[in-house]
């Protein structure tokens, strides 16, 4: 009975922390060096109460109303970062490295890492899945002059992310287009 009481009570503190590591929303640094170099900027942050009340805007009238409400619905915030620069170098890649490291803990997949050298681009983007549902999405993608941060925490199907950006205005992320061939020399463009 002692040994089931210590189990219970180290489930008990580690629930929480394990709880914590697995969290979809992404703790943003306040990037105000980065705002401050920055030519052009965007910086949004919505919350549970601010995406029930975009949900609310959804014309009911409209055919597609009910697929943007369901994906609206599905998601708690969405935070999004986005700096331009009139020069190279304005900023240090250490300005990024503090959100790649959450992007390390358990719960997140990288799902597509794409780096291009000769450009200086870099993007990298992950999901954290539970069992078949996504609860949360991350993009970071670099270039010399442009740095761009995505989250959205909640239940979101990927191939929406472009409904997304329409009904919320958001920035257009970015995604490279990977060329695949088929074996009948077909080739298409995918994630």
């Amino acid at each position: 009975m002692n040994k089931y009481f210590r189990t219970l009570a180290f489930a008990a503190v580690m629930l929480p922390t394990i709880a914590a590591a697995q969290n979809p929303e992404l703790h943003l640094p306040d990037f105000r060096s980065l705002a401050r170099n920055a030519s052009d900027s965007v910086n949004i942050s919505l919350g549970p109460w601010l995406m029930h009340l975009a949900a609310s805007f959804v014309d009911d009238h409209d055919p597609n109303a009910a697929g943007e409400k369901k994906l609206l619905a599905g998601i708690n915030s969405i935070q999004v970062r986005s700096y331009e620069f009139s020069s190279d170098s304005a900023y240090s890649a250490a300005d990024l490295e503090t959100v790649r490291r959450q992007l390390e803990a358990p719960g997140w997949t990288p799902l597509l890492q794409s780096r291009d050298q000769q450009k200086g681009e870099r993007v990298d983007v992950y999901v954290m899945m539970d069992a078949d549902h996504t609860k949360g999405f991350a993009l970071i993608a670099s270039e010399p002059r442009q740095v761009t941060i995505v989250n959205i925490a909640g239940s979101i199907d990927l191939a929406s992310l472009p409904a997304l950006e329409r009904q919320l205005h958001l920035p257009p992320m970015k995604l490279p287009v990977v060329e695949t061939t088929n074996p009948r020399g077909v080739t298409d463009a995918s994630l």
